[in-house]
């Protein structure tokens, strides 16, 4: 469904990356057939399955991509028709955008999953199966965005030098949660590239699922990121210049 998805942007001149742990035969012999059918390049990297390692994909994602721009979408969510061209429209220098997400329900979930209709999509639907955060699945491109204060790891976008100067995503994260978005948010930021939001324009839908973590997992990281942080250095150790092609 996400590839349908991308498959109907209104922006037609981009490449899809997909970044997973493990290398299936099946999503091997898959991707291959989806490859000739559809419009857009879709190059695959991956890697071995040993815990949480989301930043070290990122990095291997980054590291093998074309464009100027990175835009940054979870597999559990599907993107608005606009999404990318709306990206695309703002991209700038020294801005991080960050888009919001509609909470798709359990039951609209399994709707989707068993009928592949993106139609159900829609709003009323959202509204008729009882979908949470219906207010950012509403696409108004002319409203003036309000200032947010947080960027989410599902749904953002950053011109491609940016990530490179801040040494990429610090894969010293070895837990869910921080590491893939507060982390990178705030070296950005520290080097000058500021949150702009992209809500109401930059939608995407999130699939229902059981929770991978809980609340509890996430202290060690921002334990991490404080110390990170004292040091008062932007450009991590740990991160994507290990993964570029050398020079």
């Amino acid at each position: 469904m996400i590839l349908r998805a991308l498959e109907r942007q209104t922006v037609k001149d981009f490449e899809v990356i997909i970044a997973e742990d493990d290398e299936a035969a099946d999503t091997v012999d898959y991707l291959a057939k989806q490859l000739v059918r559809m419009p857009f390049p879709i190059l695959h990297v991956c890697q071995d399955d040993k815990g949480f390692r989301k930043n070290r994909i990122l990095n291997k994602a980054v590291a093998v991509s074309t464009g100027d721009l990175i835009i940054f979408l979870d597999g559990d969510c599907i993107p608005h028709r606009k999404w990318l061209e709306e990206y695309s429209s703002q991209a700038d220098k020294n801005v991080v955008l960050s888009g919001r997400r509609l909470m798709v329900s359990e039951t609209l979930t399994q709707t989707l999953l068993r009928t592949k209709k993106l139609s159900y999509l829609s709003l009323i639907y959202q509204l008729r199966y009882g979908s949470n955060n219906l207010e950012e699945g509403i696409y108004l491109p002319f409203y003036r965005r309000p200032n947010i204060s947080s960027l989410l790891g599902c749904n953002w976008a950053i011109l491609k030098k940016h990530l490179v100067a801040v040494n990429g995503f610090d894969e010293d994260y070895m837990s869910p949660g921080v590491g893939e978005d507060l982390d990178i948010a705030w070296r950005l930021a520290g080097n000058g590239i500021m949150l702009r939001s992209m809500r109401h324009r930059a939608i995407v839908y999130h699939l229902h699922h059981r929770a991978h973590y809980c609340t509890g997992d996430v202290v060690p990281n921002y334990d991490i990121m404080r110390k990170k942080q004292a040091l008062s250095s932007v450009y991590c150790l740990n991160g994507l210049d290990k993964h570029l092609p050398k020079k």
